[in-house]
């Protein structure tokens, strides 16, 4: 006689182990986290302290930095500044958002913004002080001082070069560990494993820079600051995701698409720029390498590589943290916690 097969819920208890229920149940809520993390950020872009200078006579001025000053839910940031040239170079250094040229000659004014650093913001800045001049029965020209390149219409390119390069960084972080164990087996394999990495990185910096440059002709700038910057992102990301597995092991993964994914992209100022985000993606976005990228891509792009320094400090700090995270987790455990390395990386 044949054994008897066991009944349903045995099947069950046999096929869907403890762990693995774990494993779904963290996945069921890291897709919940995405889902939240990006409605939460997107959904209602409301302007918070969006800097505006004012470039008015000295009679003048003061009425000007009230009126902005007054809108609520401190909506402006306002300053003043002694004339165009001056607030044309504030703009470009990205010390300001906008500029507001009041005419004392006539009842036309002017607005100068830069699209680059994310149209949303220019549109925000219009709109208030569009409403502003329509109360004082004036009228409002619009000047974009830093447009856009034609190939990058909605500005958001190098925020999509910035992902791309993102995720290749924790992608191929994973593959290496998937096919050769979270933990590398010694110091040795380590660096080879961060050796591979990099030489991924630099591939993926050139491939990314050359196909938004010269192949797409979606993002002016340097091809070689671009290159520097997307190795540096790959790496980064690449390291840290390396270092989350080798303390977690598969659920480092998770842990990286937590940080990268479901923080990182929301906040990194793509879709909108940081005034235009809720306070929790404000604060959090420069200090993850989406956002710091985002930023240094846009600057290198744009705005003369300035305010360059923060972003790539940021990066270096993520790269740095992963390269020693992985060696001391290596050197204290030789041997890993998963299944050993097969293959030399």
């Amino acid at each position: 006689m044949t054994a008897p097969r066991p009944g349903f819920a045995a099947e069950v208890k046999d096929a869907v182990t403890p762990r693995a229920a774990l494993l779904v149940f963290a996945v069921l809520l890291l897709q919940l986290g995405f889902v939240a993390s990006y409605v939460g950020a997107l959904h209602d872009p409301s302007p918070h302290r969006l800097s505006i200078a004012v470039v008015a006579p000295a009679r003048v001025a003061p009425q000007l930095t009230a009126a902005l000053d007054a809108v609520p839910d401190e909506a402006v940031r306002s300053s003043t500044a002694p004339d165009r040239q001056t607030a044309v170079t504030r703009i470009k250094d990205q010390k300001i958002y906008a500029a507001w040229l009041f005419d004392a000659a006539g009842s036309r004014d002017t607005l100068l913004v830069a699209s680059a650093r994310g149209p949303a913001a220019a549109t925000a800045a219009e709109k208030i002080v569009g409403s502003v001049e329509t109360a004082r029965q004036r009228t409002l020209t619009v000047e974009d001082v830093v447009p856009l390149a034609a190939g990058d219409a909605e500005g958001l390119s190098s925020f999509y070069l910035v992902v791309g390069w993102c995720v290749g960084g924790y992608l191929v972080a994973s593959i290496l560990g998937i096919s050769a164990g979270s933990r590398p087996a010694n110091t040795d394999r380590a660096l080879i494993r961060l050796g591979t990495l990099a030489l991924y990185s630099v591939a993926a910096g050139i491939g990314g820079a050359v196909i938004t440059g010269p192949v797409l002709d979606a993002l002016p700038g340097s091809i070689w600051a671009l290159w520097g910057l997307g190795a540096l992102v790959v790496f980064a990301v690449g390291a840290f995701t390396m270092a989350m597995e080798c303390l977690f092991g598969v659920v480092g993964i998770g842990l990286a698409v937590l940080i990268f994914v479901v923080l990182g992209n929301p906040s990194a100022g793509g879709v909108f720029p940081p005034p235009l985000m809720p306070p929790f993606w404000r604060a959090i976005g420069a200090w993850i390498p989406n956002g710091a990228g985002t930023s240094a891509a846009r600057s290198i792009a744009y705005l003369g590589s300035t305010e360059l320094l923060v972003p790539f400090l940021v990066l270096a700090a993520w790269a740095a943290v992963g390269v020693a995270v992985t060696l001391v987790a290596v050197a204290r455990h030789p041997h890993g916690p998963t299944a050993p390395d097969t293959t030399a990386g």
